[in-house]
């Protein structure tokens, strides 16, 4: 337990390493597929994966299925929005030198979960896939939007085709036979490679879990990772409160 709470305390730090980068991935993953394989079974749609929407979208506009074209565009439209959320938070906690920059965006997430984990069970009728799907899908976006400002680009935490891409890349590379002598030998980059192995482990061990919770506590299931981004979010958002706390009585001396 004190292990998991030091990787916790420093997941979502402003000091960002490639240790730090991994830990929080890994959890982000995790969440992710707890968040996707729930949002499934509510919905019939998996709220993070853009491809498959636009594919959807794409489909059902050509057989005129306005209803399902709505919600593949609400889908789309809310993780473009919680995306540009996370842009808008992190810029906003930077240019104040907040060390909770990242550390806002996952309390923002876990509120968001908990609420959503209260009162979906009394959501009932046509309304219920909407708000479903809007909940989940900005989510999603916020959380994937986080860990690619994180990594500079290099993680993805809500989809893992690009992942699965890369893993495919460093096997071929492995498994080159490069010429003895040769100026230019290929190398695959094994650090990268179980990074991403890791990740879409975590993320498939988070869907497996998701759906297993969902069977046992039906929506409070997501109380689970709410909690745990929750306590990821606590050490930088606690450390800037004690420091205007600090700085305001410095002030009134």
């Amino acid at each position: 337990m004190p292990g998991l709470l030091r990787v916790l305390a420093r997941a979502a730090g402003p000091e960002r390493t490639d240790r730090a980068n991994r830990d929080l991935a890994l959890l982000l993953a995790l969440m992710a597929g707890m968040l996707n394989g729930v949002g499934f079974i509510a919905t019939n749609v998996y709220t993070s994966h853009m491809t498959g929407i636009t594919a959807a979208i794409s489909h059902s506009v050509a057989r005129g299925e306005w209803r399902l074209v709505a919600l593949g565009f609400e889908a789309f439209t809310l993780f473009v929005l919680g995306a540009a959320s996370t842009a808008i938070a992190f810029n906003w906690a930077r240019r104040r030198r907040l060390r909770s920059r990242f550390a806002v965006i996952l309390a923002f997430e876990a509120v968001l979960v908990l609420i959503f984990a209260t009162l979906a069970q009394f959501l009932h009728g046509s309304l219920r896939p909407q708000v479903f799907i809007a909940v989940l899908a900005y989510t999603m976006g916020l959380q994937n939007a986080v860990i690619t400002k994180m990594s500079n680009a290099t993680i993805r935490t809500t989809h893992v085709t690009g992942m699965v891409t890369d893993i495919g890349i460093a096997l071929g590379k492995l498994l080159y036979r490069n010429t003895p002598g040769d100026p230019e030998p290929v190398r695959a980059d094994t650090g990268k490679l179980r990074l991403h192995l890791s990740v879409v482990t975590a993320f498939f061990v988070g869907g497996v879990l998701g759906v297993a919770l969902y069977g046992v506590a039906g929506f409070r299931s997501l109380l689970v990772p709410a909690l745990v981004l929750l306590a990821a979010a606590a050490p930088p958002i606690m450390a800037d409160l004690r420091g205007r706390s600090v700085a305001t009585t410095t002030h009134n001396l």
